[in-house]
């Protein structure tokens, strides 16, 4: 069953030829704009702030103007916008007010994925931007040409996508908002499922609802975790033929006598239907990305990859950045960094790094939002103490205002031994007095907390 069209003939595209990008300089923007210069459209751009990003599309030959004004749009047949644009922005009420058509990012990356005949979608609640990211990486080492779209940067390609010349197109699909049902996905890929963003689902029956739409929505595969009840659950009724990955014996693909020896590499034995296949070498540490990489598998399989050229791929696999990246050892001290910001992803990280050879654990967390902070006070306290030793930095606001009278030392208190300093500066002194032979310290959050990082593995250099 073919249900795509090219680009031209598709709905939103279709007589367009000059868009223009609020809020261009975004991550998630980024390889739409790749993807829609290479096919020849006329691009222009607004946003905020300066930023590497908006250097590379100037490069790119794009005009971009800084701050957004109502006649930056005037010359657009359409305007792309992210869903971080509010809905009084000047150059989005222009084009309402001129009848120009906009539409949200999600749905132009919807029109995308329509447009190739192997679209590959990766969904599930953690995971997704390491799963792209390694599928990606692997396709790229077996010569493959894909485009693709990644939540996160990929250091192999130096960004969050790239523009490939073959019919094969890899992204994440995020559940939040139900972004991920404006794709069109030849293959689908559900990691797990869990209970995230019930601020929009409200209920677990509602965010499996959606993946169950997501799922039936695949028109070849559907790839998922037979070891996740939840995703288990979701496939009920959809008649797609589906394949299964994890531990246990009864799936598809299946890791077995898994070592994960010397905290940063582990092992497993893989096995396809019963039939061992290759030994698999993993540099990114931890269970959870065990089962990230089954899937990678998986699909790359599917689409006709060897055994052998897969295993031979994926050791050299070393993590999207600020996926538990590892950036420097000096002095027995291992510094890492990590994008966790939600309880779960704190657990995990932390769980991950407590099962290496480590003497002693740091967590350097810089808390998101007040309004986050506040919320899940108990659940933040609880996930950072399996750290052998926590440090806070001062809440980052983003822009939000402290209505809520929250502080760090109040997530402090609550934390046996935790500390809190209001700069970076102040935390890499304290760390370098603190710090021994043998320790792990993970800077964790979504926010600036990699440029602590930076200052910690400076003074540890100086030392």
């Amino acid at each position: 069953m073919n249900h795509h069209t090219t680009l031209v003939e598709n709905g939103i595209l279709k007589d367009k030829k000059n868009l223009h990008f609020i809020g261009i300089g975004g991550s998630g923007m980024f390889p739409i704009v790749q993807i829609l210069h290479s096919k020849g459209y006329q691009i222009t751009g607004s946003d905020n702030n300066e930023s590497d990003i908006l250097k590379l599309e100037r490069n790119m030959g794009i005009p971009i103007f800084l701050g957004h004004k109502a006649e930056n749009v005037a010359q657009a047949d359409l305007v792309v916008y992210s869903a971080a644009v509010f809905k009084d922005n000047c150059e989005l009420v222009y084009a309402m007010e001129h009848n120009i058509p906009i539409v949200e990012r999600s749905v132009m990356l919807g029109a995308i994925s329509d447009a190739y005949n192997n679209a590959i979608c990766i969904s599930g609640t953690h995971g997704k931007t390491t799963t792209t990211s390694l599928l990606t990486s692997i396709l790229l080492d077996c010569r493959r040409d894909p485009s693709a779209v990644i939540g996160g940067k990929l250091p192999k390609i130096g960004g969050y996508g790239r523009v490939g010349q073959e019919d094969l197109f890899v992204c994440e699909a995020c559940e939040f908002v139900d972004t991920f049902l404006h794709l069109s996905p030849d293959i689908a890929v559900i990691l797990n499922i869990d209970n995230d963003h019930l601020d929009y689902f409200k209920t677990m029956d509602n965010l499996k609802h959606s993946f169950h739409k997501f799922a039936a929505s695949a028109s070849q595969y559907v790839i998922y975790n037979g070891d996740d009840p939840n995703t288990c659950d979701v496939m009920k009724g959809i008649n797609r033929p589906a394949i299964t990955f994890g531990l246990e014996e009864d799936n598809d693909f299946q890791a077995a006598d898994i070592s994960l020896h010397d905290g940063v590499n582990c092992q497993y034995t893989l096995f396809y239907k019963g039939k061992q296949q290759k030994q698999m070498r993993l540099s990114i540490p931890g269970k959870h990305n065990i089962l990230n990489s089954l899937a990678a598998v998986a699909v790359a399989h599917t689409i006709g990859i060897d055994f052998d050229s897969i295993a031979a791929c994926i050791g050299d696999f070393h993590g999207a950045g600020r996926r538990f990246e590892v950036l420097d050892q000096i002095n027995g001290v291992t510094f890492a960094d990590d994008y966790a910001h939600h309880p779960t992803e704190i657990k995990a990280t932390l769980e991950t790094a407590k099962k290496m050879d480590f003497k002693r654990v740091w967590a350097v967390f810089q808390p998101f939002t007040y309004s986050r902070t506040a919320a899940l006070l108990n659940d933040f306290a609880h996930v950072l103490s399996i750290a052998d030793r926590v440090v806070l930095s001062e809440i980052m606001g983003s822009r939000e205002v402290n209505t809520f009278g929250i502080y760090s030392k109040d997530l402090a208190e609550k934390i046996p031994g935790c500390v809190w300093f209001p700069s970076f500066e102040e935390i890499a002194d304290y760390m370098s007095n603190q710090i021994q032979p043998g320790d792990l310290v993970i800077t964790l959050g979504c926010g600036d907390v990699y440029k602590c990082a930076r200052m910690m593995i400076a003074k540890a250099k100086e030392k």
